[in-house]
């Protein structure tokens, strides 16, 4: 490895800082960055390419964790370069980066990843908080969902925010930016449930262990109307108490892991192509 990077001017920790802090350029150069030992860890066993990693003057050098993620770093041949201590944080998210980083080439998903798995898909409307968008990302792996599409104006997949709340969810889950997203589901003939505040049957009152799509609106604003309207079904979540609502990832959370609890539990096949109210005795 070269002499390690002592000045903010230089050109590849300027470029990184930028990747990190413009999703517009992040777009442009089509990848994507993360800090911390567990990322970076996700990074070097996904198979994306790396374009660099930035490792703190000594870190790795102790055996351990880093020990061997250091080792895998140098095992891979990416491109490697040294920062000075404490430098690290002008290409770093956090106040406290853990000693490395990476810079890495974007996931590239198109729809026929998303159709081709099974699980329920999980449509955000302009969400704009990217730690609830990564929780959302975590939480939709867990539950087997088949990923997530993105309304326009939704945040940035590759927002490290959202890469540290998905724990590394986002590098393996589908995530698309889908213009129509009412009009993409209707062309797969896939069966929409929207989620609303009030009027809608509780999760545990649908047949959700077929394939459909949840939707869910942005904070505070909800579902934008001609999406909602172009839903099957709504839900919404019974609630007790002065609570009125749910952050949008908890409540998200309850209605994927019903949908997989009642695939688990293997329900009847007759109406597993789309979500339908079942009849009480």
């Amino acid at each position: 490895m070269t002499e390690p990077i002592r000045s903010r001017k230089n050109e590849r920790l300027r470029w990184a800082a930028r990747v990190v802090r413009d999703r517009r350029f992040r777009r442009r150069e089509g990848v994507w960055a993360a800090e911390g030992v567990r990322l970076a860890e996700e990074v070097a066993g996904s198979g994306l390419p790396v374009r660099l990693w930035l490792l703190e003057e000594g870190w790795g050098a102790e055996p351990g964790r880093n020990r061997r993620l250091l080792e895998a770093v140098t095992e891979r041949g990416d491109p490697v370069v040294r920062v000075a201590r404490g430098l690290l944080r002008e290409a770093a998210d956090t106040q406290t980066p853990q000693g490395v980083a990476v810079v890495f080439q974007a996931p590239r998903w198109a729809p026929e990843d998303l159709l081709a798995r099974s699980g329920p898909l999980v449509v955000l409307d302009r969400l704009q908080d990217p730690g609830n968008l990564g929780t959302l990302a975590r939480t939709a792996e867990a539950t087997g969902a088949a990923g997530l599409v993105l309304v326009p104006g939704s945040a940035d997949p590759g927002n490290p925010k959202a890469l540290r709340a998905s724990a590394g969810s986002l590098l393996r889950l589908p995530a698309l930016t889908v213009p129509d997203a009412a009009g993409f589901l209707k062309a797969a003939g896939i069966q929409a449930l929207a989620t609303v505040p009030q009027g809608g049957a509780a999760p545990d009152e649908l047949d959700l262990a077929g394939r459909f799509a949840l939707l869910l609106g942005q904070e505070g604003g909800g579902l934008a109307p001609d999406l909602a309207g172009s839903a099957a079904l709504r839900v919404t979540l019974p609630m007790e108490g002065r609570v009125e609502s749910l952050n949008v990832a908890a409540a998200a959370a309850m209605i994927l892991y019903e949908a997989q609890r009642q695939r688990r539990k293997a329900l009847s096949p007759i109406s597993r192509s789309a979500p339908w109210p079942r009849s009480r005795p």
